[in-house]
């Protein structure tokens, strides 16, 4: 798969939202490699914000298409997540987690929840145009067939899109119980913390169940 050397994507908004000498996230448009064999990368964030949600990312035109789904996602064909399409960020956002610190925009920890490949099951650009996006995720928890669903497209003076985030039904759906995926894998799928240890600034590399230490500073 080819990536341009500069993002396509509208990540403006991104950078008008945040400070950079204050905030760790990465700000964006450095030159990404030109050629992926991964596929196309996806990562759900979760994230400890003033109310705790979900962020599902998936890289498109060299960015990551985001949104924030405040129940996070269910396995339960039958339940169907409200998912409000926000701003674009960077391709290098995939890799980020950490701490936004207080009173920069989205304070809060943030984890890497899941990560891995999306397969779209059609051009990408023409299903989001349409409202239907329909792919295969290929991650650390979130697998098998799913689809993000706009239920009303608005101006961009109405608001943000609300779209619906539902599990297709396949051998990897969970009917009764979808929520067992976010109760039973608690863990960040990067780096094994859970968000008290990335809170805390715990390296990943010193973490024993039930023993903390602390990264010296």
């Amino acid at each position: 798969m080819v990536r341009g050397k500069e993002e396509k994507g509208d990540i403006s908004e991104y950078r008008r939202k945040r400070r950079f000498e204050k905030t760790p996230e990465p700000e964006g448009g450095k030159i990404q490699s030109a050629v992926s064999a991964g596929g196309l990368s996806f990562v759900v964030h979760k994230h400890a914000a003033s109310h705790l949600h979900y962020d599902f990312r998936i890289e498109m035109g060299g960015v990551l298409k985001s949104w924030a789904v405040p129940k996070g996602p269910s396995l339960d064909p039958s339940v169907k997540r409200l998912a409000m399409l926000v701003e674009d960020h960077p391709y290098d956002y995939k890799d980020f987690e950490g701490v936004i610190p207080q009173g920069e925009y989205g304070a809060g920890t943030v984890m890497i929840w899941d990560m891995g490949e999306w397969i779209p099951g059609d051009n990408p650009d023409e299903m989001l145009k349409k409202g239907s996006l329909k792919f295969r995720l290929n991650g650390a928890k979130l697998k098998g067939k799913w689809a993000l669903t706009r239920m009303k497209k608005v101006s961009e003076e109405e608001g943000r899109e609300s779209w619906l985030l539902i599990k297709e039904r396949d051998e990897t759906a969970v009917s009764g119980n979808g929520d067992e995926i976010l109760e039973e894998n608690p863990l960040s799928a990067a780096t094994g913390r859970d968000m008290d240890e990335i809170a805390e600034g715990m390296d990943p590399k010193n973490i024993l169940r039930g023993t903390k230490k602390k990264v010296l500073r």
